[in-house]
């Protein structure tokens, strides 16, 4: 097997009238009730190899998309979608997977800097396995136990020009075309969001969980912090594993990832056969290895305000502020992550134990839903977000 790390597709979608730019943590969405979420997560599906996406056109998209800072690339079977602005700052994602590869952004010393950790592997059948960057991993249920998460992306619309901001919407729905899930993802001069829109159309609720999992490059963790999330309560949980997740194979050999008494080993098997793309073949082996796992307490908050990520963690935050600080000394640079709708906050570091800019040289951010469910009711409409922001210039 052939591995590629670092920066991945370092490259830049018919149109209704052109919005205003989208504005620093602008992300309305609608507030959700409680309702009971069924615990019943039996939908497994395919791995990313074996979803059948649509086939991309790229002259259609040229001649329908192009412009606003917005150009086409065929690679394969799949489409690169590259957004750029005249400030230096590029964003590169992939159709129809919707996969973030690259965020370029400018820093104070004049040239740009990639923020976002990819990997390549070169797989036995000669095709490639590309994990990391920005993707998004939700489930959507119904009451009906019918399950669905989106994986496979269509352009809808694009918006702006390469001065101020440049926009990307991505639209995927169910077979019924009753749960529509749109990806807006805007460039702006000094950061790159993520806004998701899921809108239920079916008479009855729909359970959401997931997450949108960032990878962000690091030189290493030991010279990565955190700052700003003293006081936040937390939960020690066993990492997303979804069909982009990069995870180290020996992570779950340390204590405490794992509780039977807080994280049931069952309900864990069905969490991980509901993201987009899960690797199901390898679920057996982490459900076991996490039964294994040595009991710790796993419930606790956050005593620094300055936390150094060399420790192996996987946490859930449940009372994180909605803006905290990423601060890479190595790299000399620090990415501002916000959020909106989501009421939780997923970290993932692989620890400090593997080479510097290396596959593992990352740390994982989740604006997420994963604990608490979100219960969308009939007819509507939830909107959550991420945004990245470059406080570099």
């Amino acid at each position: 097997m052939t591995i590629v790390y670092g920066t991945l597709f370092s490259v830049q979608f018919n149109s209704l009238p052109p919005i205003k730019p989208v504005t620093k943590t602008t992300f309305p969405y609608l507030p959700s009730s409680t309702l009971h979420c069924s615990n019943k997560r039996d939908f497994p599906l395919p791995a990313v190899s074996s979803i059948p996406y649509p086939s991309i056109n790229e002259d259609y998209l040229q001649s329908q998309f192009s412009g606003h800072g917005v150009t086409f690339s065929d690679i394969g079977d799949s489409c690169v979608v590259r957004m750029g602005l005249e400030n230096g700052s590029v964003a590169t994602l992939m159709l129809p997977s919707g996969l973030i590869t690259s965020y370029k952004a400018p820093m104070w010393h004049g040239s740009t800097l990639e923020l976002l950790h990819t990997s390549v592997s070169e797989v036995e059948s000669g095709g490639a396995v590309i994990q990391g960057g920005v993707s998004l991993a939700f489930k959507c249920e119904s009451e009906e136990k019918v399950s669905w998460s989106p994986s496979a992306w269509a352009l809808h619309q694009v918006r702006g020009s390469p001065q101020e901001y440049t926009q990307v919407e991505l639209i995927s729905s169910n077979s019924e075309h009753m749960v529509e899930v749109k990806h807006i993802v805007t460039l702006q001069q000094d950061l790159l969001s993520s806004e998701i829109v899921i809108s239920n159309s079916q008479p009855t609720s729909l359970c959401l969980r997931g997450s949108v999992i960032s990878h962000l490059i690091v030189s290493t963790p030991e010279a990565t912090y955190a700052v700003g999330l003293e006081g936040s309560d937390f939960f020690s949980r066993p990492p997303v594993w979804s069909n982009f997740s990069i995870i180290p194979p020996d992570f779950d050999k340390r204590k405490g990832l794992g509780s039977k008494n807080l994280w049931d080993p069952m309900a864990f098997r069905e969490l991980l056969s509901g993201w987009g793309g899960v690797r199901d073949q390898n679920n057996a082996d982490d459900v076991e290895r996490i039964e294994k796992a040595t009991d710790e307490e796993l419930e606790g908050e956050e005593k620094e305000n300055y936390k150094n990520l060399t420790e192996k963690m996987s946490r859930i935050y449940t009372s994180a502020p909605r803006n905290f600080t990423i601060i890479d000394r190595g790299r000399r640079n620090s990415i501002e992550v916000g959020r909106k709708g989501f009421n939780e906050l997923y970290m993932f570091s692989p620890g400090s134990s593997y080479d510097w800019y290396g596959k593992f040289a990352y740390i994982c951010i989740g604006q997420s839903a994963l604990l608490e469910p979100i219960i969308l009711q009939p007819n509507g409409e939830w909107r959550g977000g991420q945004q990245l922001e470059n406080p570099n210039l």
